[in-house]
């Protein structure tokens, strides 16, 4: 009788312990991530190239919305330019693909893997920028709403669309060069002498009122980009090259040089590049 009471006592003692076991929370892990995906990978399939829709730049509003400066990734600390205006930058490009797809950007939209855009860490967004393929000379223009790389030398993050475009998809990186594109606001008539000072341009009021030289407008990049070094050589002033997009002349890389204040420097620098074959640049407000 005693034998059968100790037997029956281990048996409650070892279904409690059961059941005790099986009301034990799994600990969290401390590595969970909000994306279903652990490494990021190409989508399934083929992408055609000429489905990708292209973008457009165009007058841009912003808000505080991924602009927050400075801000703290993986300890370290990043600060928002305030401005794209002669942003140049060449450096090593990635991709980002499936594991981010239909997750919220920086500024809150849904990043399209199939769509071209862009993560950058110090760009204003969003902005515009023209990326090439310095392994290619491809070239593309591409939004940018994300916050990234943060990893290794990159100085870009495209959309799995974007590489694609630039051919660069299935190698993960890529050698770029990027220029910051700036379209014009000003879209209203003009005077006759207005229209003759812009020579077929549009025109952009600043409000701070520097005074820059434009020494020429391009269709081509590499041609504003050779008239650039040219200016380094004779001029420490910033040299840099102002892209605009209108609907009649399309993309135009503009050379200039400033900002310049002092009307005998204007008058020097302008007659030292008339005497080196370099048209006739004009004063500006931009």
């Amino acid at each position: 009788m005693t034998l059968m009471l100790v037997k029956s006592w281990l048996l409650a003692v070892i279904m409690v312990m059961i059941t005790a076991c099986s009301n034990v929370s799994a600990p969290t892990n401390p590595n969970a991530s909000r994306y279903s995906i652990q490494k990021d990978r190409a989508p399934v399939g083929t992408l055609d190239i000429a489905t990708i829709p292209e973008v457009i730049p165009e007058q841009i509003t912003r808000t505080m919305a991924g602009n927050l400066s400075p801000y703290t990734v993986l300890g370290k600390t990043y600060h928002v330019m305030p401005t794209e205006v002669g942003y140049s930058e060449r450096g090593v490009a990635s991709w980002y693909g499936e594991k981010f797809h239909g997750h919220k950007t920086s500024n809150g939209e849904i990043f399209d893997m199939y769509k071209v855009s862009a993560a950058h860490k110090s760009l204003p967004i969003p902005s515009f920028l023209r990326v090439t393929n310095l392994n290619n000379n491809r070239s593309i223009i591409v939004r940018v709403n994300d916050r990234g790389p943060f990893h290794g030398d990159r100085i870009i993050d495209l959309s799995y669309a974007a590489a694609l475009k630039l051919g660069y998809a299935e190698f993960g990186t890529a050698r770029v060069q990027m220029e910051a594109i700036v379209v014009s606001n000003i879209e209203q008539d003009l005077t006759g002498a207005q229209k003759s000072l812009r020579k077929g341009e549009e025109l952009r009021l600043s409000a701070r009122g520097d005074k820059y030289l434009q020494v020429g407008a391009f269709s081509e990049l590499d041609k504003a980009q050779k008239v650039s070094n040219r200016l380094r050589l004779m001029t420490n002033r910033p040299v840099f090259i102002h892209e605009v997009y209108s609907q009649t002349n399309g993309i135009l890389h503009r050379v200039r040089i400033g900002p310049l204040n002092d009307e005998i420097e204007i008058r020097r620098l302008t007659q030292s590049l008339v005497a080196a074959d370099l048209g006739s640049p004009y004063t500006v407000t931009d």
